[in-house]
């Protein structure tokens, strides 16, 4: 059974508000109630827990699967959509979903082995090809990536004046100006746009070794996957040529377009570090200025 002390206050987001205390306080009866509707029996203990959800293994009819409950926001819809383009085809299978409820019953995978624990150049591989079979074309409605690029062109300068500029001026200008081009990419293909490498799982399928979780879907280039691969595994890169490298890996594997991912690249760590400076963190801005630095040459 759940227990709610497998859930830190400090880093689970539920806990941060009433409401979200609520739910959590109600999940051993959700639980209950999805085992009667989906005809689950519990394995025990937790498969794994993010900041929004917690992961049980369950079994239907014997089959092991993995019992995915979100703090219900409206992201188990928006995940389930995903997936059920994808058909598992590079992602994590859908079995059931009860979006009200915030809850997704999904294949079970080996949450033990994700692509952060294998070397840093195999798992960029893996994750460039990975990248290749989920851009498909979309069936549903999707965020556009066009207008999420259109926002950073438009945001970017703005958000470095009310933090006082910290950021090399030329480097915010550059950003701007690549965020605007992209708003102009005709490119429609599904996106994982949270691609990074604790959310590529071990799968049990003989064709298939490794499989995403955690869909953030969009709709736009393939290439907008890349930044997060580059910033995550930062440290395991000596210098620029070590960045540069890893990006050409993913590059490669994924049959994608270097300019256009030198582009999506530079301009997402821009973003995420004025994202860091602004709500406190410190090591995520260093990370993302090694990437800018070491992307800016090719950027220009």
């Amino acid at each position: 059974m759940l227990s709610l002390g497998d859930l830190a206050a400090t880093d689970f987001a539920a806990a941060g508000s009433p409401e979200g205390k609520a739910w959590m306080a109600a999940l051993p009866s959700l639980l209950r109630d999805l085992a009667t509707q989906w005809d689950l029996t519990t394995d025990g203990g937790l498969l794994g827990r993010g900041y929004n959800a917690v992961v049980l293994p369950v079994r239907q009819d014997g089959r092991p699967l993995a019992l995915k409950l979100t703090w219900p926001t409206g992201q188990a819809g928006k995940e389930a959509d995903a997936l059920a383009a994808w058909r598992a085809r590079g992602a994590v299978e859908l079995a059931a979903c009860d979006a009200p409820r915030g809850a997704l019953l999904l294949e079970r995978l080996d949450a033990s082995r994700s692509l952060a624990a294998i070397p840093v150049a195999e798992a960029a591989a893996a994750a460039g090809t990975l990248i290749r079979t989920l851009a498909i074309a979309p069936s549903g409605s999707f965020p556009s990536l066009r207008a999420q690029a259109r926002e950073l062109a438009a945001t970017i300068p703005a958000r470095q004046r009310s933090l006082q500029d910290p950021l090399p001026g030329p480097w915010i200008t550059l950003a701007a100006s690549l965020a605007a081009g992209l708003a102009r990419d005709t490119a429609r293909l599904l996106v994982h746009t949270d691609l990074h490498y604790d959310n590529v799982l071990t799968s049990h399928r003989p064709a298939q070794r490794w499989v995403a979780i955690d869909p953030d879907a969009a709709v736009g280039a393939p290439e907008r996957s890349v930044a997060e691969l580059l910033w995550t595994r930062a440290d395991e890169l000596p210098g620029p040529h070590a960045i540069t490298g890893l990006l050409d890996t993913v590059v490669e594997n994924g049959q994608l377009d270097r300019a256009k991912a030198i582009a999506w690249g530079f301009v997402r760590s821009i973003d995420y570090w004025l994202w860091g400076l602004d709500n406190g963190l410190t090591s995520d801005p260093i990370r993302c200025q090694r990437i800018a630095s070491a992307l800016a040459p090719a950027a220009q």
